[in-house]
């Protein structure tokens, strides 16, 4: 992977993790046009998701900051179960991780057809939410585990996270303007995790990763671009658009299995 190659899955990446149309599907999709080993190059797609972690907690530094305070009073008031419900939200991300993460690391192996397969079922969800009414229920621990378990799906590459846990939500009938928050929020701690393992593991320095460099452009590109779409798409979720995702993801995996 050459330096503008990075610099375009990280704009790719940056773009795609807060809309919702499945950003790892694109970055292997990007990978598999560029020609880039999608085994050598996890270390990047973990880089770049790290980036986006970061551009996440810029735009919500605020709330991130006032939901400390408040869970450090040690009071069950409404940050301290915000706070746990976002943790509620991890048990089956943790799962996962801990117990499927070779079969995780598995799924990006440059299959395109199976991604593209992937991208259509987020497409399904995506299309669904626009014949379902906001209900404008409150997120409950109940609610935030089942969330979790969409997260948890969306390790697939071709499941958008974003979509996955934001349809699953309006699903069980939660309020739209805060279902992108928590949908943001939940994913900080398992991706902050993943890139700290990582660089604890050497993931971002050995001689058969990718050049540092390299990674470093992908990392800046998708900051900014993923601070801008994070920002987006708040308002897209608020405004109930995402019938066009879908009828994208539907195209897109479309055209992923013809190609592939």
């Amino acid at each position: 992977m050459n330096l503008l190659e990075a610099i375009i899955l990280g704009i790719i990446q940056g773009l795609t993790e807060f809309l919702p149309v499945s950003s790892s599907g694109h970055l292997e999709l990007g990978k598999y046009l560029f020609g880039v080993d999608a085994e050598s190059s996890f270390a990047f797609s973990v880089a770049v998701h790290g980036a986006t972690v970061l551009s996440t907690l810029v735009v919500f530094r605020m709330e991130i900051m006032t939901l400390i305070r408040g869970t450090l009073k040690f009071r069950y008031n409404d940050e301290t179960k915000y706070t746990l419900q976002i943790l509620v939200s991890l048990i089956p991300v943790l799962i996962v991780g801990l117990f499927f993460k070779d079969q995780v690391e598995a799924l990006f192996n440059g299959n395109i057809i199976f991604v593209g397969v992937m991208l259509m079922v987020t497409a399904t969800m995506l299309i669904g939410t626009y014949f379902l009414k906001d209900r404008g229920k409150g997120i409950g621990y109940v609610d935030a585990f089942i969330i979790g378990i969409a997260q948890a799906l969306a390790v697939i590459p071709g499941i958008s996270r974003s979509g996955a846990t934001i349809s699953t939500g309006i699903i069980l009938g939660n309020r739209r303007d805060n279902l992108a928050k928590f949908s943001f929020l939940m994913v900080l701690i398992p991706v902050i995790g993943i890139n700290l393992l990582d660089l604890v593991k050497g993931e971002f320095t050995s001689s058969d990763s990718i050049a540092f460099s390299t990674l470093a452009a992908g990392f800046v590109a998708a900051f900014v671009t993923g601070f801008l779409a994070c920002r987006w798409m708040i308002e897209i979720v608020r405004k109930g658009k995402l019938i066009w995702f879908g009828i994208y993801c539907m195209a897109i995996g479309l055209l992923a299995v013809l190609i592939g």
